[in-house]
Formats: structure tokens, sequence, C-alpha cells
């Protein structure tokens, strides 16, 4: 919900540009412009900052698609990064990956020989 009001809020405000800009001062080119620019500076802010943000403090929606062959086993925050854990059994490794703001400066932690399944399979 709160990713609904941010994008409407975005779109009134280049909306409400466009108007003063265009209808009452008659400069369509000029408008046009600062619109676009604050369309994309909205885009650039959420993208590289409010999209986790949003997802963890205020019950915004993300989706991540859990790579071909791998088993998720678990998610955690980490400030306001989330880390995923994920198991890959051709290889035998538990990968954690990192989704940080904007994909920047993602880490990734590889553990070899890491079973977590052979627990289950002996009970």
């Amino acid at each position: 919900m709160i990713t609904y009001f941010y994008w409407g809020l975005v779109l009134l405000i280049v909306f409400f540009i466009l108007f003063i800009f265009g209808a009452k001062l008659e400069k369509w080119k000029l408008g046009l412009i600062i619109g676009l620019v604050f369309l994309f500076a909205g885009w650039a802010v959420y993208y590289f900052h409010f999209e986790q943000v949003f997802v963890k403090r205020y019950g915004g929606v993300m989706s991540l698609t859990i790579p071909e062959g791998q088993v998720h086993l678990n998610a955690t925050w980490k400030g306001d990064n989330l880390w995923i854990e994920n198991y890959d059994p051709k290889t035998n490794k538990c990968i954690f990956s990192e989704y940080s703001k904007g994909s920047l400066l993602e880490g990734k932690v590889i553990i070899k020989n890491c079973n977590p399944l052979i627990l289950q399979e002996k009970q």
C-alpha cells in the first residue's frame, strides 16, 4: 500500500509540474523536461533507497526468484538488507545472498560441504 501511495504522490507532483508550466505559464517543453527529471529522480530514489525500506518497515511488496536447482532455507533482515539462504544439493553448498538497496554492494557467502537436509534424512 505504501508503494502505491509513493508512486501516486510522485505522479501527482509530475502532473502538477506539467499543469503549472504547461497550462498556466504555457511553457510545455520546460514543464515536460522538469516533469521527466522529477519522474526519473522519483524512480531512482525508490530503487536505490525506499524499496526495501517500504517492505521491511511498512509492509510493502517485493518478489525474488530462487535459482533453478536450489532449495530455499531461510531469509532474514540485517539492517535494511535482505539475506536469503539457499541450498544447492548438486554442489552440497549453502549460499547466503544479500539483496541490498539498489542491488549495490551485494554480498555472497558460500559454505562448502553444507548439507542441512541430512538431519531430515536420518529421522
